[in-house]
């Protein structure tokens, strides 16, 4: 669940445990136990009460807990973040075409959901994200069902973080960015424009849709990439924060697997 090389990076962005100056209480669980125990409620889907305990060692109850405090710590981001920037150290980074899109998976209730328009009415959540050309998810960001597309195309450009590059300063925009029809808005290539990103938005009526997967087919594999994580088929946190944790966990391993190849 936790390989070696993915350990020694955690551990870099993990915050120190907390001390006891009593002394006393109950042997904390090593932060590997739980962070395996945490992949695993990711990749198979299940409820935290569900967790194997004699499989993994700390219950679910403590798994959640640990997980609570790491995402208010921003832990999933930093290391997120620690990989990319190693990527682009290497020169495995692709800016020249980077591509946007978003799906949708049901909700039962909490932060930032809303009724899907394409789905009935029935309340979802939507996943944001920036891709670079070769698929690495870059960017990522959640929002109501009900929300358009358009409106997440500026938060997610600025959400890109500073990454390291083989040569020269740290780089957090795009060459051309490209999208489909639901970011054909002109104030959007305007801004896109005035920050020197070359655009390539699909115009509604006059282009078909033929063509529009030349270079965004990537994009659509990594959302079948983060399908692998099974814990966002469909959204089971009530707090948007914890939702968000999962999915920069599954973009975290996505990058990591091309940095071990």
């Amino acid at each position: 669940m936790v390989p070696d090389e993915l350990w020694e990076r955690f551990q870099r962005v993990v915050p120190e445990a907390p001390s006891r100056p009593q002394g006393g209480g109950r042997r904390r669980h090593d932060d590997r136990e739980v962070l395996a125990a945490i992949v695993f409620v990711a990749t198979s889907g299940c409820t935290w009460q569900q967790l194997p305990k004699s499989s993994f060692g700390p219950s679910g109850a403590t798994a959640h807990r640990r997980f609570t405090e790491w995402t208010k710590a921003r832990v999933w981001a930093k290391l997120h973040r620690l990989v990319l920037n190693e990527l682009g150290s290497r020169g495995d980074l692709d800016w020249s075409r980077c591509a946007i899109d978003s799906v949708n998976m049901r909700a039962l209730k909490g932060e930032l959901t809303g009724p899907n328009p394409v789905d009935r009415g029935k309340y979802g959540s939507k996943i944001h994200l920036i891709t670079e050309r070769n698929g690495l998810p870059l960017s990522v960001g959640i929002s109501g069902a009900n929300v358009h597309d358009s409106q997440a195309l500026i938060p997610l450009v600025k959400g890109i973080p500073p990454i390291r590059s083989r040569r020269g300063p740290r780089r957090r925009k795009p060459g051309i960015l490209h999208a489909d029809k639901g970011y054909d808005y002109s104030h959007l290539r305007r801004w896109l424009s005035q920050r020197g990103i070359r655009h390539r938005i699909a115009r509604k009526g006059v282009e078909t849709s033929q063509r529009l997967g030349r270079h965004r087919w990537t994009i659509e594999r990594t959302m079948a990439w983060l399908a692998g994580c099974r814990r966002l088929h469909r959204r089971y946190e009530r707090k948007a924060g914890h939702f968000l944790a999962f999915t920069s966990r599954a973009r975290t391993l996505i990058c990591y697997r091309r940095l071990t190849k």
